[in-house]
């Protein structure tokens, strides 16, 4: 399976570098495969394993091929060099140097929290809301909260994929001030669009975490963080109930790919054109935390 992205720079379409690809399809498209994710790779035990041999000092002999294999700009870090981290987990959720992801302050402007690929979704249904095309889950059981869902109908949902190869912190959208809502217990299936084409309600069955953004500009702010396969751990590194300014830093996501989820209310925000044109489309825009991704409804 090819998965096709769009490059929001440049506009062409790419074909995604899929790491561990082979696995991931026999994981999910064959009858041996399906049966070890669901007695094992789904559970919370095999991605605890596997997260903690990602935290020994022989996990980093792996550092150097993988940055190679899957072309990350190590400039962009704040260590560049892939042999000083001293684990592998070490170098995933490595720090940025502040000029590599230059966030727009202006007010009016909606920002990206995460480097990914993502989808955006306008005046949702809370009950139909889109996983990929031909999949969908309700708000009811992402969060938890029958009340807190009802809150959303007709809002906005932007969903921010992150990749093995992607910067693997995440931010705040806006200033504001944030509350945790929720920690969901769930299993780890992968979120790549193998996987999401293939389990329903993925989202819904994934351990994940909720975070209320009281935010200065575009009201309440729901964010989730999704975790999948080989991510055992969410780590949140902001305070509750202190105001945060735009773009500081939420957490990290350790080894493995990931989802941030955003859901804003009606009429807060208007989505860019191209990344609406995107989704209809059926394909990802490729975006970078701190980059315009909306406007300010009625601006």
């Amino acid at each position: 399976m090819e998965i096709y992205y769009i490059d929001r720079k440049t506009g062409e379409k790419k074909n995604e570098i899929v790491k561990g690809h082979k696995y991931l399809e026999w994981s999910y498209d064959t009858k041996m495969g399906r049966f070890f994710l669901e007695i094992l790779l789904k559970r919370k035990i095999a991605s605890y394993i596997y997260g903690k041999l990602q935290d020994l000092p022989s996990s980093s002999k792996n550092i150097k091929s993988f940055v190679e294999e899957l072309s990350i700009n190590m400039e962009e870090a704040i260590e560049v060099d892939p042999l000083k981290y001293k684990t592998f987990n070490d170098f995933f959720i490595r720090e940025l140097k502040q000029d590599s992801r230059p966030i727009n302050n202006n007010k009016n402007i909606f920002i990206s929290p995460a480097d990914g690929k993502v989808f955006a979704y306008e005046n949702i249904d809370i009950n139909k809301v889109i996983q990929v095309k031909g999949m969908e889950y309700s708000l009811v059981e992402l969060f938890s909260s029958d009340n807190l869902a009802k809150q959303y109908e007709g809002g906005t949902c932007i969903v921010v994929r992150l990749a093995p190869s992607d910067y693997h912190r995440f931010h705040f959208p806006d200033s504001g001030i944030p509350k945790l809502i929720n920690k969901i217990k769930g299993k780890f299936y992968s979120v790549n669009p193998i996987a999401l084409k293939r389990v329903r309600k993925l989202y819904c069955q994934n351990k994940r975490e909720l975070t209320l953004l009281e935010s200065d500009n575009f009201g309440r702010i729901i964010m989730v963080e999704v975790g999948a396969t080989c991510v055992g751990t969410i780590i949140q590194t902001y305070e509750e109930n202190k105001w945060v300014e735009r773009g500081a830093e939420k957490g990290y996501f350790k080894f493995g790919g990931s989802t941030v989820i955003l859901f804003l209310q009606k009429g807060q925000v208007k989505i860019d054109e191209d990344i609406i044109n995107n989704t209809d489309a059926g394909y990802e825009t490729k975006v970078y935390m701190g980059e315009a991704i909306g406007v300010k409804n009625n601006v």
